[in-house]
């Protein structure tokens, strides 16, 4: 069994190795959990006599076969609750965030595989993440981000890097939606702002924006 805290930081580590190659800084994990670098250490250390993760000296933090077993668990846990709150009791995307880190930490395998099921068996969570299946397989879906596109390439929405509160409220009021097709009009050469359009509305957005939505070809006409 693990504590809550270490299960965030085994959850942190594959979070933020699926961003390199290699392994991943004592550095990163404690900027990744708001944590000091020293407290890192003593976490890495303990971590390490679970078996979970390797550490090698000037080569990072690494999970082991148990450790991304462990961490894909909670990654899964996390989403499914989000999906839950979202379809079945109303939650915006920008809520639900805080609440499923709370979730995400019952260790009943039975009532996750139910919840599961009662779900329908969904694929990816409000914020357009890929949720893992009950082996921890995770299926990676080709993507960009929207500051990627040039003027008149188009893409559907499937995804956000930042899924803070206050960055999905902002989407909402823009009626920037997972699912929605985005067609760039105009990119300014001088800070790559974008003028995009979404369904029959214009809008302008920053290149701070764009760089923090994923979408996908859209190959449709």
């Amino acid at each position: 069994m693990f504590t809550l805290s270490e299960e965030n930081y085994l959850k942190a580590i594959y979070h933020l190795e699926l961003g390199t190659e290699g392994g991943v800084s004592t550095n990163a994990i404690a900027e990744k959990l708001a944590t000091k670098a020293s407290s890192v250490t003593d976490m890495v250390k303990k971590l390490s006599e679970k078996e979970v993760v390797l550490y090698k000296k000037y080569k990072g933090v690494t999970l082991t076969v148990l450790g991304k077993t462990v961490a894909a668990s909670v990654v899964r846990k996390h989403r499914l609750w989000e999906v839950f709150l979202v379809e079945k009791l109303n939650f915006s995307w920008h809520e639900v965030h805080e609440v499923a880190e709370q979730l995400e930490h019952i260790k009943s395998a039975k009532l996750i595989n139910q919840l599961d099921r009662f779900l329908g068996f969904p694929t990816h969570d409000p914020h357009g993440d890929p949720i893992p299946d009950k082996d921890g397989n995770l299926k990676i879906v080709a993507k960009s981000l929207l500051s990627t596109l040039s003027k008149n390439e188009s893409g559907i929405c499937i995804g956000v890097d930042d899924s803070s509160s206050g960055f999905l409220q902002f989407l909402d009021k823009k009626g920037i939606t997972l699912g929605k097709k985005i067609t760039i009009l105009d990119k300014e050469d001088f800070d790559d702002s974008l003028s995009i359009l979404i369904g029959d509305k214009k809008l302008s957005i920053s290149n701070k924006i764009a760089s923090n939505l994923y979408i996908r070809a859209h190959t449709g006409q």
